[in-house]
């Protein structure tokens, strides 16, 4: 019967789709990486997605966030991504968690219930508690090493994070994780070497905190305020989200 999925089904098979719609997938960090990558799954058929992200939607967000818009801002961004996702699939079913991921808060989830786990946070702290939790379960995980600062989307891949150079952030995570005796870990990376960002502050969050109200983690708390685009996020979450298409699926490119 033709359906929303029907063109997908085309070059994966009825059996690959019916393993989609069985599938369930927890989705932690629902910015410019995450927010594409949730779309993408559920654009693929995927039956079941959980959404984990304390953070409204800044103006900020909307140069590369698919969820940001002038209407959404200063609205939570896993309610968002909720109310569009059972727009594209009524029969999808979303759970959502207003929760910053760390140590802390890793009790909340169970691991096992969830045929793949998408890390696309910005804490260290955070995504090593990930990639732990889920190396526990035996649960398969992909960890983005980051888009910010960077303008060129053509030089992301994937990788095993022992396998990585240039980006810091696959850097410290190789030290952290080779402490702790993960093997391996399925990474997207980019060789290309960080830009500093612009030293502006007539555009800085730090001196025009824009921060909707009762925002928990103000970006001017980071030591830095990274640059960011449109087009490299985005392409980092559509390589995650076909990453994982083909590993639950079973699909060899």
């Amino acid at each position: 019967m033709l359906n929303q999925f029907s063109r997908t089904q085309l070059l994966y098979g009825k059996e690959a789709m019916d393993k989609l719609a069985n599938s369930r997938v927890a989705v932690f960090g629902i910015g410019g990486v995450g927010g594409f990558t949730v779309e993408a799954l559920v654009r693929s058929g995927v039956g079941a997605v959980d959404l984990i992200d304390d953070d409204k939607v800044c103006l900020t967000n909307i140069n590369r966030q698919l969820f940001a818009t002038r209407k959404t801002v200063g609205k939570y961004k896993v309610d968002v991504a909720e109310e569009r996702m059972l727009e594209i699939n009524p029969n999808v079913k979303i759970k959502t968690y207003k929760t910053f991921y760390t140590p802390k808060t890793s009790s909340e989830f169970d691991f096992s219930d969830y045929d793949y786990v998408v890390d696309a946070i910005d804490s260290v702290t955070g995504k090593i508690e990930l990639v732990m939790k889920a190396n526990e379960c035996g649960t398969p995980i992909i960890s983005s090493m980051g888009a910010g600062n960077k303008i060129d989307p053509s030089k992301f891949e994937v990788s095993d994070i022992y396998k990585t150079s240039v980006c810091p952030l696959a850097r410290v995570m190789r030290y952290e994780l080779r402490k702790r005796g993960i093997k391996k870990l399925k990474v997207v990376y980019s060789k290309e070497k960080p830009i500093t960002p612009i030293d502006d502050m007539t555009i800085s969050c730090r001196t025009n905190c824009i921060c909707p109200p009762g925002t928990a983690r103000k970006c001017t708390e980071r030591r830095q305020v990274p640059g960011s685009t449109a087009f490299v996020p985005s392409v980092v979450g559509l390589i995650i989200a076909g990453e994982i298409i083909n590993d639950l699926t079973g699909i060899k490119r």
